[in-house]
């Protein structure tokens, strides 16, 4: 049984617990689940509040229909919207336990970016994963490329960030990127597996993991490559395509 769940619908986020694992959902399925400021910081508390109660394991997951569709593009601008993302994303890998994306539906753009800063992902087979920034005239950060790299191969970042091609859960299953296909209830399963493993092995072999995997520095030539497009006549045909429900006419300025 999951045991008191919080709901703030403020916040948009809820954290439920089912003995030593945390549920945090991302809650807007008005919105299929766009994470903003108050969203992410919501996801930020929802990390610490997990290490305070000693999780064993923390799954993250989005409200029917989406994980996450990406960042609502209202507050796409604001350095605080970056800087935040940023801190819940490494904030996950920072975590002591393990964590586990369970995914049903979009993980487009800071959707995959959170998928991909989870340890290990379950999803169903008609999931959709990708980073369409091609289609919005922007640029994710370094940090975000590497992961990428790790996490779901060389040929598939190279598809998703210059071809913007999305895959299913079943395709990256394929390549192992996925690391079971299943529902929720799948994915609670194995985490309850997993909170029964020696919880000092797992921190010890995480730590292990993310310093293999590294922490780039940031590479001046990608900020300066980030700022120009987040600043281009491009970046806004872009956001104005896209809520127009159109397809965007870029000319590269």
């Amino acid at each position: 049984m999951v045991e008191g769940a919080r709901v703030n619908k403020d916040i948009t986020v809820s954290l439920d617990w089912r003995d030593q694992v945390a549920v945090v959902t991302i809650n807007r399925p008005e919105k299929r689940n766009a994470v903003d400021v108050a969203t992410l910081h919501a996801l930020r508390q929802a990390q610490l509040e997990a290490l305070e109660r000693s999780a064993r394991v923390l799954v993250l997951t989005g409200a029917a229909p989406a994980f996450c569709a990406g960042a609502d593009l209202a507050g796409v601008h604001e350095d605080e919207f970056h800087e935040t993302l940023q801190v819940v994303l490494r904030g996950f890998t920072q975590l002591p336990f393990a964590t586990m994306a369970a995914v049903d539906g979009p993980a487009l753009g800071a959707g995959a970016q959170l998928l991909v800063s989870c340890d290990v992902r379950v999803a169903t087979p008609s999931s959709v994963i990708g980073v369409p920034a091609a289609k919005l005239g922007l640029v994710v950060n370094h940090w975000t490329v590497e992961r990428i790299v790790h996490e779901l191969s060389w040929p598939v970042a190279r598809a998703m960030l210059l071809t913007a091609t999305t895959y299913t859960g079943e395709q990256l299953a394929g390549f192992g990127s996925v690391h079971r296909l299943g529902s929720l209830s799948d994915a609670l399963v194995w985490a309850d597996e997993i909170a029964q493993l020696a919880p000092l092995t797992i921190a010890g072999h995480k730590l292990a993991l993310e310093s293999t995997a590294g922490l780039p520095d940031v590479d001046e030539l990608v900020r300066a490559a980030r700022e120009k497009a987040l600043q281009s006549e491009d970046a806004q045909e872009g956001r104005a395509a896209f809520a127009e429900k159109r397809k965007p006419r870029f000319n590269g300025s």
